[in-house]
């Protein structure tokens, strides 16, 4: 029973600051006299917020969610959003990336993996998997779209292009099960 209550103290703590900013007023041309010390003349009933979000939003039951950034009707996922990385190359005895991959959090990447079938190889890398959110690999014309990955296996030549979009930010790893060599690991950055 103690932990609860700790636990819910601390959320209650935690809610508090984000409240606060919802609750302070905005600063506007007419409150600069009370921001001075002074209190204000008057205050006009016609400010109040609630009638102008009615308006503006025009058709009951829509919430309409404003954004940063506008991606257009395709959204982050449209294809001139979409970043084409350099190649990852499985063969026996070649490096698996010529450099490191920075990606910024919130980006939409396609990776290309091509194995030239000298040795059945692999990728894996499931902290990399888990960082990023997988739309589809492409696999001979078939196009896969999982829940998780963990690895991928090539057992002969061939190509899987991965889009995705990296999420969560730190270091990752692609590497050869098996493997020390740092030429054996692709290593990607997100930011």
């Amino acid at each position: 029973m103690t932990r609860l209550l700790t636990v819910l103290l601390i959320m209650a703590g935690l809610a508090l600051p984000a409240t606060a900013q919802e609750a302070a007023p905005e600063a506007s041309p007419e409150a600069g006299a009370a921001t001075d010390g002074a209190p204000a003349a008057e205050q006009d009933d016609d400010d109040d917020d609630d009638d102008d979000a009615a308006e503006a939003g025009g058709a009951e039951g829509v919430h309409e969610a404003g954004s940063k950034f506008d991606f257009g009707f395709s959204g982050i996922m449209a294809r001139d959003n979409r970043t084409d990385l350099a190649p990852l190359t499985l063969a026996s005895g070649k490096p698996v990336a010529t450099a490191e991959y920075k990606l910024k959090s919130g980006g939409f990447y396609r990776l290309d993996i091509n194995a030239d079938g000298s040795q059945e190889l692999a990728l894996s890398g499931g902290d990399f998997f888990r960082a990023i959110w997988v739309n589809e690999i492409v696999i001979n014309d078939i196009e896969i779209r999982p829940m998780g990955v963990h690895s991928l296996e090539f057992d002969d030549a061939g190509t899987a292009t991965i889009s995705f979009i990296a999420i969560v930010p730190g270091r990752y790893t692609l590497s050869i099960p098996g493997s020390q060599g740092e030429t054996q690991q692709a290593v990607f950055n997100i930011q």
